[in-house]
């Protein structure tokens, strides 16, 4: 590829929508030299990047935000008015609550802004997770009606990092780069070997999309599974990690997950996603739809079963305290991001049983536990008097617990549902407490109970 032909244009770079793909691709750029334009349109987020505060956390980002912040990284409600020579859209494309269908509308205003900014030769990356189609189809129409056809470059290059491991990722990811023409994949590869220390070039925009979804989708059907073998040890009174680790052993096809949660901005839409894309095209996705569903019905199940024992601990779940230690989505790596959280769908279920909830979480804060329905307090605090710890985070300072200290402090009969399996449960169950994870709840030996 011609990549030396295109090694001088790339210096000022645009990034429109500056959550966590904007954010993070922002950093690792500015950080590579380039001048980085963030372009966004919450005042507060502008705000909080123009102090060079990151508002979304991710390890390492601070550094480089506190660093560069008016040097090399630039944030404001538009792009620069003599235009950028790469634009980045990485806005967000939610599914929308009652169709599950994609709204794309983010997208469109974001390739109008470009096309209003930037010259007929602007390099145009769509980074935002998108219909198969997509890019041809939203995108595409918008540059060429300002800039008239066979002057767009535009590619695909999806984003497929991790939350927590972002930065480094960025760049030793494989990055997937598509093109509409061979121009187009030329400037992409040669812009991305800026950063990226292994580039796939693949024939089609279209293509590219589908690796994302394909990608995404994957993980949440892995995932599922595991999901799926905790239900059933769960009816069969077995222990589904055991279960689990006997079918992985020195066993050399794909490992089986261990069950878990499964959320986010990215694995709790991007399956309705491609589900809307097939369905346009007259394709029915068997297992995609199924995995979502399960993994979509866990938080739910689990709610209820906290719940139930509650209820066969004390009689009524009417007025009982609950303990909720995380409220992310995930634990590990750490973030502070709540979409797709399971408390989301577990806290109409304890609301309706009469619950009182306790919150704690290491990085999400005080006022987003509230709005959640949360009482916001320390480890310590929310122990102290509680009827039942769930755990749902697998944070690893949940794992550090001084339980010898903790424990005491519940109310018996008590119940410790520990939604990862990280505490000791031989601990729990000797302190005269009721101790179950994801798909495994064992019955308190009678000599235990006090």
């Amino acid at each position: 590829m011609a990549a030396a032909r295109y090694s001088a244009e790339f210096g000022k770079i645009g990034i429109i929508g500056m959550g966590y793909v904007g954010l993070t691709l922002a950093a690792a750029l500015a950080r590579r030299g380039f001048s980085v334009y963030g372009v966004d349109t919450q005042p507060r987020v502008l705000e909080s990047l123009a102090a060079g505060k990151p508002h979304i956390f991710e390890p390492g980002i601070d550094e480089v935000y506190q660093g560069l912040t008016g040097k090399t990284l630039f944030a404001g409600a538009e792009l620069p008015a003599h235009g950028v020579d790469v634009a980045i859209l990485c806005v967000s494309t939610p599914v929308q609550m009652d169709t599950h269908t994609p709204y794309l509308e983010n997208l469109r205003k974001a390739a109008q802004h470009v096309a209003q900014r930037c010259d007929p030769g602007t390099l145009v990356v769509v980074r935002s997770t998108v219909p198969v189609g997509a890019s041809r189809a939203i995108v595409l129409p918008v540059l060429e009606a300002a800039w008239g056809e066979g002057n767009v470059r535009l590619v695909m290059a999806p984003e497929r990092t991790i939350q927590g491991q972002a930065l480094r990722e960025l760049e030793e990811l494989p990055q997937v780069v598509g093109g509409l023409n061979q121009e187009s994949l030329e400037a992409g590869l040669a812009f991305f070997g800026k950063l990226a220390k292994q580039l796939v070039p693949v024939s089609e925009l279209e293509t590219a999309e589908l690796v994302k979804l394909a990608n995404n989708c994957h993980t949440d059907l892995i995932y599922s599974f595991g999901n799926e073998i905790a239900m059933l040890a769960e009816r069969w009174q077995l222990d589904p990690l055991e279960v689990i680790r006997a079918t992985n052993l020195n066993y050399p096809r794909p490992d089986l997950a261990k069950p878990g949660y499964v959320g986010g901005g990215c694995l709790s839409k991007d399956p309705y996603i491609l589900i809307s894309a097939a369905r346009s095209v007259g394709y029915e996705p068997f297992l995609v739809s199924q995995a979502r569903a399960l993994n979509e019905h866990l938080p739910v199940h689990v709610a209820e079963q906290v719940v139930r024992m509650i209820r066969e601990g004390r009689g009524s779940a009417e007025g009982a305290t609950l303990a909720v230690l995380g409220w992310a989505y995930k634990g590990w790596p750490p973030t502070d991001d709540m979409r797709g959280t399971p408390i989301a769908d577990m806290m109409p279920i304890f609301r309706a049983a009469g619950l009182q909830v306790r919150g704690h979480d290491y990085l999400v804060s005080a006022g987003v536990i509230q709005e959640y329905g949360g009482i916001p307090m320390s480890v310590e605090e929310a122990f102290a008097g509680a009827d039942a710890v769930l755990v749902i985070t697998n944070h690893p300072e949940y794992a550090k617990l001084e339980l010898h200290s903790l424990l005491p402090k519940l109310k018996r009969p008590g119940l410790v549902f520990d939604s990862w399996r990280i505490l000791d449960g031989k601990a729990v169950q000797a302190a005269g407490l009721r101790y179950a994870g994801l798909g495994y709840q064992p019955q308190i030996e009678p000599e235990l109970v006090s």
